[in-house]
């Protein structure tokens, strides 16, 4: 039987071979960018791609999931490679969708480059065989807590439950068989090639509000409306006067979108639609500060003489990375990376901070990229760092976790949770 290094020479001999492939993947995938649960085109190329494995695969789960399972020697555990399917709100990245202003400027594209590359060579340089567990590759949908009111329109429909891809496959059982799950994200404004290991992220809920009020001519006669404009102004300023009583340690951000001003500005606006996310370390800390942005919309909206209804529409858990499935990650990481970088928070938030409660899942970052997140100048700088290091060093941690009766992985299990 071969030994783990044997395994990780061949897989990494393997993975080197097909680099221009990966690199090609990851291109074209850039230039299919689409907002979560409408992620088709892509669906459907992660699936061919995983398909033409000639390994068990699946599509359409939670709307534009795909799943896809290589099967080692025996079937003791089972790891999850993820990658994200959905891109951002960019329209003026050089790669966005006209229509939509959809852009990979958060590095999905990459994720999923990163998981076919494990997927290829897990499956192809003949490593399963020697594996004592199964490998599942899974691409989800909508991580992104964006475009909102398409969600709401399929969960009104019966189509979803949460708003969030992840959160959607844990309660549809997707993970229920998984003992653990890994993913590599982007580290944006990080040329050089960092690793950034075991760090958490911010938790947030999200809301929506409507200001009602009262139209009359805004020339007129605009004494006779209520201007619920006004409102959502006043609202907003309150929001800002609260900061000074967040704690710096809290990390608190509260942000905020109009997404609705009025019908015409001829008239008085009397139906106004507001976006907010308030993100913090934990959920006590977050619960706090909605009562304060709650008090503050509602405050605002009476002293204009208008209505607020505020609607909660999800919430992201903070990200709390495992510690064991870390350290193996970091082990393997060594050589790869000119700096690794340990308990870096990442800016953000992501719903692997849910999965982290049902299962051992981390999802370190990484440099090679240039240029801020979800803007039009981010984009991977070192292709071979993005593309190719992060499936290199997922396969040898597989191949620690599931050699020799997966003891690694069960243990780890065991331990969580």
């Amino acid at each position: 039987m071969a030994n783990k290094d044997i395994l990780k020479k061949r897989a990494e001999k393997y993975l080197d071979g097909i680099t221009s492939e990966i690199y090609e993947i990851g291109e074209t995938l850039m230039n299919m960018p689409e907002l979560g649960y409408k992620e088709f085109k892509t669906s459907e190329f992660v699936y061919k791609s995983l398909r033409d494995l000639n390994i068990n695969t699946e599509k359409g789960i939670a709307i534009t999931g795909v799943r896809a399972v290589a099967e080692g020697r025996k079937h003791l555990a089972n790891i999850c490679i993820m990658g994200e399917l959905d891109a951002v709100i960019s329209p003026e990245h050089p790669n966005a969708d006209r229509g939509s202003g959809a852009a990979h400027a958060c590095g999905h594209n990459i994720q999923l480059a990163n998981m076919l590359a494990c997927a290829k060579t897990l499956k192809n340089s003949g490593v399963m065989e020697y594996l004592d567990g199964d490998v599942t590759f899974l691409a989800v949908p909508a991580e992104e807590f964006i475009d909102t009111e398409y969600r709401i329109s399929l969960k009104k429909e019966g189509k979803i439950t949460y708003l969030s891809g992840k959160q959607e496959m844990i309660n549809l059982g997707v993970f229920n068989n998984i003992d653990a799950a890994m993913m590599v994200h982007s580290q944006a404004d990080c040329p050089e090639r960092r690793l950034f290991i075991g760090g958490g992220g911010l938790g947030f809920t999200a809301k929506k509000i409507k200001f009602s009020g009262k139209e009359a001519h805004a020339g007129g006669a605009p004494y006779d409306g209520i201007n619920a404009l006004n409102a959502a102004s006043a609202a907003l300023m309150m929001i800002g006067l609260q900061r000074e009583t967040f704690r710096d340690e809290d990390k608190i951000r509260v942000h905020s979108i109009i997404t609705k001003g009025g019908d015409s500005v001829n008239t008085v606006p009397a139906d106004v639609r507001m976006e907010l996310y308030v993100r913090g370390v934990s959920e006590d800390v977050i619960k706090d500060a909605e009562r304060k942005v709650d008090a503050a919309i509602n405050g605002a909206a009476y002293g204009i003489g208008a209505s607020a209804e505020i609607t909660t529409l999800g919430s992201y858990a903070p990200l709390i990375q495992n510690r064991e499935l870390s350290r193996v990650f970091a082990d393997n990481a060594e050589g790869f990376a000119d700096e690794i970088c340990f308990g870096v928070d990442m800016i953000g938030s992501t719903d692997v901070g849910d999965l982290c409660r049902v299962i051992p899942a981390i999802q370190p970052t990484i440099g090679g990229f240039c240029g801020a997140a979800h803007s039009q100048d981010f984009y991977a700088e070192d292709k071979y760092f993005t593309h190719i290091v992060p499936a290199k060093i997922m396969i040898n941690t597989v191949i620690d976790l599931l050699y020799d009766n997966a003891e690694k992985i069960l243990e780890m299990r065991d331990k969580h949770g």
